[in-house]
């Protein structure tokens, strides 16, 4: 088969070439058919079009929607105290400062809410800058990191909520944690775990039978290798068909992130821009900064991040330049999808980590 000379497929074949990447899928346009490209590991078996990919931090966005339609059903509120159902966050205490030992603390001021948690902005998440709290965190479990929770979902939030936030809910934004805890959210709104209120809720609906918390033993054979990067060099986490997301989890995964494939994840992108899934007041939400300026700490995340990206509900929204008012986000494991304002979709995956190795093909997708 000759290769494309242009458009999604070439570009992901170039990096495959130049080994950026052992291999990949990639998928552009209104209603696109993703294109596979190269190999499940180095050296390994090609690389099937619905590979199922951790796709890590996407899931996200779809534990977000989840969220909005029991908003919309009735069962909660963007204001809704969180502790009704997380009673272990019920009484949080707030550092004085973000550098402060652990036990100089204020009373928050408000409650956390499923707002702040759609937004980043309960008071948990990553801390970049050594601390008491971030020595803590790493301490007890709760750092985030490239590998699956050490933890299952109770003890993870019994942990986290033995620790301070980092600032008032609604004035600070940290990445990762809120996502955690609205996992758990769902899980103890629904009485079953997240994975379960998903798959009988999205995913059984729209037909994404390869989405889940792991992968069933008798498609393992989908699943490619995870990467790292050391130096120059790609340094395997998980093997191709193996590894802790195979079989079923030994604790519940509902704080935890999601498997999947670019044809489950392109129809889930697809019912959510044509208004099947949420309304369009919620839709228009999600998609538009909610995030207050005074909680835009340029230390918070990656240099540069505020300056031309804001944070609606799940994704990220580009707030200027030629893409303004595209939403999305990434996986730290080598994954990335958007939506633009015209109805334009683009998803790749890969299995190589987020960073500066992979950054160019990102780069150049977004350009598409």
């Amino acid at each position: 088969m000759s290769m494309p000379t242009s458009g999604p497929a070439h570009l992901l074949e170039s990096f495959v070439a130049d080994g950026t990447v052992p291999g990949g899928v990639i998928a552009h346009g209104h209603d696109p058919e993703p294109h596979a490209a190269g190999t499940m590991s180095i050296g390994g078996s090609p690389m099937p079009a619905d590979a199922i990919f951790r796709i890590q931090s996407m899931t996200k966005l779809i534990t977000t929607v989840a969220a909005l339609r029991l908003v919309e059903q009735g069962e909660l509120a963007l204001d809704s105290p969180v502790a009704t159902w997380l009673p272990e966050l019920a009484e949080p205490v707030v550092l004085s400062r973000p550098d402060e030992e652990l036990t100089d603390t204020v009373p928050a001021e408000r409650p956390i809410t499923l707002r702040h948690l759609l937004t980043n902005t309960s008071g948990y998440g990553m801390i970049l800058d050594g601390s008491p709290l971030q020595r803590a965190m790493a301490d007890s479990a709760t750092e985030a990191g490239p590998l699956p929770p050490a933890l299952g979902a109770d003890d993870w939030l019994a942990a986290l909520a033995s620790l301070p936030l980092v600032g008032q809910p609604g004035e600070v934004w940290r990445y990762h944690h809120s996502f955690g805890l609205l996992g758990i959210l769902l899980s103890r709104i629904s009485g079953t775990s997240a994975g379960e209120h998903l798959a009988a809720t999205l995913f059984a609906p729209l037909g994404m039978r390869d989405t889940g918390y792991f992968v069933p033993r008798e498609t393992a054979h989908r699943l490619p290798a995870a990467y790292g990067v050391e130096g120059d060099e790609l340094v395997e986490r998980e093997p191709a068909a193996g590894g802790f997301h195979v079989g079923p989890p030994p604790y519940d995964m509902s704080h935890s992130e999601l498997l999947s494939t670019a044809p489950d994840y392109l129809r889930f992108l697809r019912a959510l821009r044509d208004g099947e899934l949420i309304d369009a007041e919620h839709l228009a939400m999600l998609s538009r900064d909610q995030v207050p300026d005074g909680a835009k700490d340029p230390s918070s995340f990656f240099p540069g991040f505020w300056e031309h990206t804001g944070w609606g509900f799940g994704v990220c929204v580009v707030a200027d330049g030629p893409h303004r008012g595209r939403f999305g986000w990434s996986g730290g494991a080598g994954t990335d999808f958007f939506v633009d304002p015209d109805g334009t979709v683009g998803i790749v995956l890969t299995q190589v980590e987020m960073g500066g190795r992979i950054a160019p093909l990102l780069e150049a997708y977004g350009e598409l």
